[in-house]
């Protein structure tokens, strides 16, 4: 009973931090000033705009020296206003207690010491860019570690759970803290979402829905799976992690063009400047997430402090209904449903479309309900769009006729049944050929042309209808 309060626990919180927010992994290049403020670190000088990289036309940022991931990018203060973020994490007022005023960095033979003793299960080596990833995340990056730590006492136990069911390496637990820095509302540069980073097509392979209402790469628990699935399957094509690593952030097809580059050897360090330049980056960086997230205290980062949130529950919703509506008749904060159900966009859980799973704090699953009927009525005509069902008048009515225009100072004749159509009269022709050939009587032409005899002119026009 225990381990299960605790799961929902941890469920809750890892829900919780995924509150909905504007894009918040931002490009150095747009955020210069505030990425060096917020992370306290020295102001480096090293950062240019780069090239179109070949995995969508991003802009790879550049710091220190390295390619940024987009995790690396990431805007903490934005991270840190979220609901539950404020509600949870305790961030201290002295920022002394979680991190040194100055780095404290080690030399190249220790790291190299502390990463041969980690119990991985891939290997990981270490080299003079592996150092300069140690370097920005314990420096330049120390508040985000300091953040990660403290948010990944929730997250990592749910991306454990996933892997271990799929028999993967545990320390791909920390691909998330690169992707997205622990941020499941992050939105890439080419519109990658999530804590795990998933395109659109890559998502919906793997079973995540995403319409206009919902978006499940933002669901911590059903995003993890899926990622613990697409990393089983890379590892089946490729056998060797380093490269299924790289092909997670690029796509297999990138990896296996920067193989048969470098003369098809599957060493990833010798495809290394055949990869997309993001991409180069990537490996290293999850070498060095790693090491930090292990490490920390070496470099005296202290994680910020995450208490436990009270118990949730689910409900089943089979009906379309708005989060507001719940808000209201179960007397919840609606910041807390939406960081509680990040996957709903718009405040709306679809439940016509399909059976839907809506998380509430436990003590509001008894009003949900007692309220029955009433919740989704209430408010339903103000905040949910009702389609609406129209008769159509299907009889044909024909345009008005235009105004007669005035042609050779004569206006042209129509008679009831529609538009009056005229022959020229050419040289041969006789009133029996002219009628035969429009299909009307000799009697008839001449009535509609005022002919009494039957001599006709060439170069006449004859009224024929």
């Amino acid at each position: 009973m225990k381990k299960k309060f605790l799961f929902i626990c941890i469920f809750s919180l890892a829900c919780g931090l995924t509150m909905q927010a504007q894009n918040v992994v931002t490009t150095a290049e747009d955020n210069e000033e505030e990425v060096f403020e917020d992370e306290e670190g020295p102001e480096d000088d090293d950062e240019e705009p780069t090239g179109d990289d070949e995995t969508g036309g991003a802009t790879v940022s550049v710091i220190g020296g390295v390619e940024q991931t987009e995790g690396m990018n990431a805007n903490i203060d934005s991270l840190l206003h979220q609901w539950h973020a404020q509600n949870h994490i305790e961030q201290g007022t002295d920022s002394r207690d979680l991190y040194p005023a100055e780095p404290i960095l080690a030399d190249s033979a220790t790291y190299a010491e502390r990463l041969r003793r980690l119990p991985l299960a891939m290997n990981l080596p270490y080299n003079d860019i592996v150092k300069l990833y140690i370097e920005q995340y314990a420096g330049r990056l120390r508040r985000s570690v300091s953040y990660m730590l403290g948010a990944g006492n929730f997250y990592i136990p749910l991306f454990e759970e996933a892997l271990d069911a799929h028999g993967l390496p545990l320390e791909l637990k920390y691909l998330p803290v690169i992707e997205s820095a622990l941020n499941p509302n992050a939105v890439s540069r080419v519109g990658a979402t999530g804590l795990w980073q998933f395109m659109p097509a890559t998502a919906k392979r793997y079973g995540l829905e995403i319409n206009s209402l919902t978006d499940e790469r933002r669901d911590p628990i059903k995003s993890s799976w899926a990622a613990a699935r697409y990393l089983k399957e890379l590892y089946d094509i490729f056998q060797d992690w380093p490269l299924v690593i790289a092909a997670y952030n690029c796509g297999p097809t990138n990896v296996n063009k920067a193989i048969h580059r470098a003369g098809d050897t599957r060493d990833y360090w010798k495809i290394y400047p055949y990869l997309p330049r993001e991409t180069r980056g990537y490996v290293p960086a999850f070498t060095a997430a790693n090491y930090i997230m292990t490490y920390y205290c070496e470099h005296g980062i202290h994680p910020m402090s995450a208490t436990l949130p009270d118990a949730t529950d689910t409900v089943q919703v089979s009906r379309d209904l708005h989060l507001r509506q719940v808000a209201d008749l179960c007397q919840t904060d609606i910041e807390e449903l939406r960081a509680l159900n990040p996957q709903y966009r718009r405040d709306i859980v679809p439940g016509l479309w399909q059976t839907s799973t809506l998380r509430l704090p436990q003590e509001a699953v008894g009003r949900f309900i007692a309220a029955g009927d009433s919740l989704y009525a209430h408010r339903a005509g103000e905040l949910l769009p009702r389609q609406s069902t129209n008769t159509v008048n299907d009889t044909y009515v024909p345009a008005p006729a235009p105004k007669g225009s005035v042609r050779h100072g004569k206006h042209k004749a129509r008679d009831r049944k529609g538009r009056s159509r005229y022959a020229t009269v050419r040289r041969g022709d006789t009133l029996s050929s002219i009628a035969r050939r429009h299909g009307i009587t000799v009697k008839q032409l001449k009535r509609i042309n005022g002919i009494s005899g039957s001599n006709i002119r060439a170069g006449k026009k004859l009224r024929v209808k």
